[in-house]
C-alpha cells in the first residue's frame, strides 16, 4: 500500500531546551495520527539537545549556525521562516518547544476548523489554568466577545488580537503566495508571527480564533519556560522565577508526562 502524502509540516524550534524539546517531540509522536513531516530547527545550541536531535530518524533537523547572535524572538522567527521555506505540505504548523500535545487526533481536529478560504487557525495566549478557570476567563473576556460581535478578530490599538505561534496552523500556499514572514516588522519590537497575522487580516483572509479553553484541550504550554527572565528588581525576579519553576515542576510531574518521558520507543 502506498504511503499517504503528508498533510502538514510541524515546525519546532530548539535552543538549549533538551527536556522540553524531547517531551514536545515525543508528544507529537504519540498523539499525531495524520501523516505529517516534523522539522526541528536548532538555533545553534551547541549542547546535548543537538546530539539528541541528530539521533532521531523521524524528524528533519535543520541546524542554523551562528543563530544566537540575534535576540530570542528574532532567532525564533528566523527559524520558523527557514522551515516555512522548506514546507511543501498544505498546512504549516508552528509549535513551541515548551508546548506539549495531550490528545490523540489533535491535528485532524484543528485542521477541521479550516474552510476552503481559511488562512490560519490558532488561539491567543495560553495560561496554565484549570479548565474551570479558563472557561471563567473566556466568559469575561469582553474583547473576545466584542471581536465576535463585530465579526472582526483584530480591534485597533495595542490590544490588537493575533493568533500566537504557540500552536498555530497556517495554509502554506497563502503564506508563500503573499510572501509573508514571521520576522515582519521586527524593528518595531513585534513578536514572531504577530505582523504576519495582521497582514493576513488586513489582506482579507479569513482566520479562526479559538478560545484558550478550546486550544487547551489539545496542547499545554509552559509560558515563558524557555525564555531568560530579565527583571531589574531582584525581588520581583526571584518571585517570577519561582512561579515559572512551580509551573514547570507541576507539569513535568504529571503522570501522563512522566509516561511519555519514560517511553524511549517514541524516539525511534
Amino acid at each position: 500500500m502506498a504511503e499517504l502524502p503528508n498533510k502538514a509540516t510541524i515546525c519546532v524550534v530548539n535552543y538549549r531546551t533538551l527536556d522540553f524539546t524531547r517531551l514536545c517531540l515525543r508528544s507529537i509522536r504519540k498523539f499525531t495520527q495524520e501523516p505529517c513531516e516534523v522539522i526541528v530547527v536548532d538555533n545553534d545550541s551547541r549542547d546535548a539537545s543537538v546530539e539528541y536531535l541528530r539521533g532521531l530518524p523521524w524528524i528533519r533537523l535543520i541546524e542554523r549556525r551562528n543563530a544566537n547572535d540575534a535576540s530570542g524572538g528574532d532567532a525564533h522567527g528566523a527559524a520558523l521562516d527557514r522551515a516555512l521555506a522548506e514546507c511543501r505540505t498544505e498546512y504549516f504548523v508552528s509549535l513551541h518547544s515548551d508546548s506539549f500535545l495531550r490528545r490523540p487526533g489533535w491535528l485532524g481536529d484543528l485542521i477541521g476548523y479550516f474552510s476552503s478560504q481559511t488562512a490560519c487557525v490558532g488561539s491567543g495566549k495560553l495560561e496554565l489554568r484549570p479548565l474551570w478557570q479558563q472557561r471563567l476567563h473566556d466568559a469575561f473576556d469582553f474583547r473576545m466577545h466584542l471581536r465576535r460581535l463585530l465579526r472582526t478578530p483584530d480591534p485597533v490599538g495595542k490590544y490588537r488580537y493575533y493568533n500566537r505561534t504557540i500552536c498555530c496552523l497556517y495554509r502554506t500556499e497563502i503564506l508563500h503566495r503573499e510572501k509573508l514572514s514571521f520576522l515582519m516588522d521586527r524593528d518595531k519590537g513585534l513578536t514572531a508571527g504577530k505582523q504576519l497575522y495582521f497582514e493576513l487580516i488586513d489582506r482579507g483572509y479569513p482566520t479562526v480564533e479559538l478560545s484558550p479553553s478550546v486550544m487547551a484541550r489539545y496542547v499545554i504550554h509552559l509560558t515563558h519556560a524557555t525564555e531568560p527572565v530579565v527583571v531589574k528588581d531582584s525581588t520581583k525576579r526571584q518571585k517570577t522565577v519561582r512561579k515559572i519553576q512551580w509551573r514547570i515542576d507541576r507539569v513535568m510531574n504529571e503522570p501522563w508526562v512522566r509516561d511519555i518521558l519514560q517511553d524511549d520507543s517514541l524516539d525511534r
